[in-house]
Order: C-alpha cells, then structure tokens, then sequence
C-alpha cells in the first residue's frame, strides 16, 4: 500500500479536511484509500485523530468521495456507518517528493447513513447559502445536485459502491493490508 494525501478544498481553494491515507486498491467502482484508528484529521480551527478506522471510495466517475467508517465505542457514539461527500470530480497528482495527491472541492451536500439505517441529505442549507455567498457557477450547482440525487438514490437502493457489506470488505482489507 501507498501514501496518499487528501487534501479536501473549499470552493475557491480555500482548505478544508486533509489527511494522510494508504491506497487498499480498486474495483469497478473506483479506488479505494484508507486511514487507521489515531490518524491524524485537520482543517482550519479543528482537528482530530480518528477513534476507528475508514475507507473511502472514490469513483472512476463522479463527483463525490463516499466514505465508510468502522465501529467504535467512543463517546458522543457512533451513529454514521457511511459519509458521502458531494465534491467536485476528484483529481489525482503527484506532488514534488512523488508523493500521490488526491483533492476534490466539498461542495457541502452529503449524504449520510446511520448506523440505524436511515438514510439523509444533510447541508442542505450551507449549499443554498454558499452557492449565493461564494458564487458557484450554474455548472458546479447542477453537479452537485445532480451528484447528490444520483448518491441518494444508490445509497437508499444498496448499487454501486453502497451495495451491503461491501465497505465492510474494504474495511477488513485495510486491516488486513495494515497489520501485515
């Protein structure tokens, strides 16, 4: 497994989520990148190591980063199974020590699943304020909302990358690949 860095933006290239991940591999759906439990998550005016371990999967095509996240104990709970990020296509580089980059803008839309079942759109009411406040152009709004219905729709159907079980699969691989 490879390094690679996450570097999530904000529309006009403002800083957002970054964090160092493992490349697990990839299937029809995309590619699959990984963190461990204690990995190290910042942003601007936050930060956290992570309390489990998480894949993501970002798709050969879209314009999202979904990402599942392993059970864990520690408090406030652990109520979200799956996160998707609603983004603009995600990009692939190499930085100047060789290093794999992998960065997307988060345009604020998610879509989320709990550990429950339930299945939501959440940030409904920061795209609709930053759409205005910071000037999305009509392409990238149709792409998020377009994006986001797609998402919603697989998700609550359990196709593509959301089928059962299957961020499971990736999760114990990356276990698997880590302890090796």
């Amino acid at each position: 497994m490879s390094d690679v860095r996450v570097l999530f933006r904000k529309w006009h290239d403002r800083p957002h989520w970054e964090y160092d991940a493992r490349l697990v591999g990839e299937d029809e759906h995309g590619t699959w990148v990984g963190a461990t439990a204690g990995t190290h998550v910042s942003r601007p005016g936050a930060a956290f190591d992570a309390p489990a371990e998480f894949v993501s999967v970002v798709p050969r095509e879209g314009a999202f980063v979904a990402t599942f996240y392993a059970a864990h104990p520690q408090p406030p709970g652990d109520p979200v199974e799956l996160y998707v990020d609603i983004t603009t296509v995600p990009t692939w580089t190499t930085d100047a020590d060789g290093r794999t980059v992998l960065t997307m803008v988060d345009l604020d839309l998610d879509v989320v699943r709990g550990r429950s079942g339930r299945v939501w759109v959440d940030d409904e009411d920061e795209f609709a304020d930053h759409r205005v406040r910071f000037g999305y152009p009509d392409e990238v709004v149709r792409l998020a909302t377009t994006s986001c219905g797609t998402v919603h729709a697989q998700v609550l159907a359990g196709s593509g990358p959301f089928a059962p079980g299957l961020g499971r699969a990736w999760l114990s691989r990356l276990a698997s690949a880590t302890s090796a």
